[in-house]
């Protein structure tokens, strides 16, 4: 038995089955403010799905008619104006919360069971470590507004900026993985940091960033690609998925 098996086994328990009966006893729902090919919003999906969470699944458009995320309702839900939004009622009560590691780690919290986070407190921060490199050193310069502003505002090539943030976050992604992967990025069961990459790798290719530089992202993408949940949150699944866009 691996690392993350025994840290599901011993750690979790039943928690997670338990607090979804209880949830849905409560008249609890979700709703995740989506776009199909936002990986931000893969990144929750993977969650979801990979915990066996329902929700309801609510399209926002990001580049029609300006993008959606950019409409007065829509502002009013997340002053952001990115996606995703995962809303939760309970009980009568409605919250909304944004920025997908926040909402990763609520769903951990909320629902433990099966883990997107080790039991020991040092592979947990490699987690996280893992996440950020994706998060904070690669998204921001691959998302939609920051490729708008180099191409329309700075006259800049938006494509060639963001594949080198790409392949720079993705060799530091790999070698910090190196010492710590087994089946996954963190030992031998998915976690937070395989929801950052498996979207980044998706984001990557659109790209046509060389993946083959990244043996062992690959070896880890094989291996969430063959779990149900990592299969079903994938962007050609969604109901807003498109041919081109």
């Amino acid at each position: 038995m691996g690392l993350g098996e025994a840290q599901c086994d011993n750690a979790c328990g039943r928690r997670g089955p338990l607090l979804r009966a209880s949830w849905s006893k409560g008249g609890g729902t979700m709703k995740l403010y989506s776009y199909w090919r936002s990986s931000a919003s893969y990144r929750v999906r993977i969650a979801l799905h990979y915990k066996s969470i329902a929700f309801d699944y609510v399209p926002i458009h990001l580049l029609k008619d300006g993008g959606e995320q950019h409409g007065d309702a829509y502002r009013a839900k997340n002053p952001m104006e990115q996606v995703p939004i995962l809303e939760i009622e309970e009980n009568g009560t409605l919250r909304r919360l944004g920025q997908s590691l926040a909402i990763i780690e609520w769903l951990e919290e909320s629902f433990p069971a099966p883990p997107l986070l080790p039991a020991n407190r040092y592979l947990r921060a490699r987690t996280r470590q893992l996440a950020e490199i994706v998060n904070s050193g690669i998204q921001p310069f691959q998302n939609l507004t920051m490729r708008a502003l180099i191409k329309n505002e700075l006259g800049g090539d938006d494509v060639v900026i963001a594949r080198r943030f790409i392949e720079k976050g993705l060799h530091a992604y790999a070698t910090l993985a190196a010492d710590v992967a087994g089946e996954f990025s963190v030992a031998d069961a998915p976690t937070m940091a395989d929801a950052c990459l498996i979207p980044q790798l998706y984001s990557a290719r659109s790209l046509l960033v060389d993946l083959d530089q990244f043996p062992l992202l690959l070896r880890i993408e094989k291996n969430c690609r063959q779990l149900e949940g990592f299969q079903a949150a994938h962007p050609d699944k969604q109901m807003d998925a498109q041919s081109s866009v």
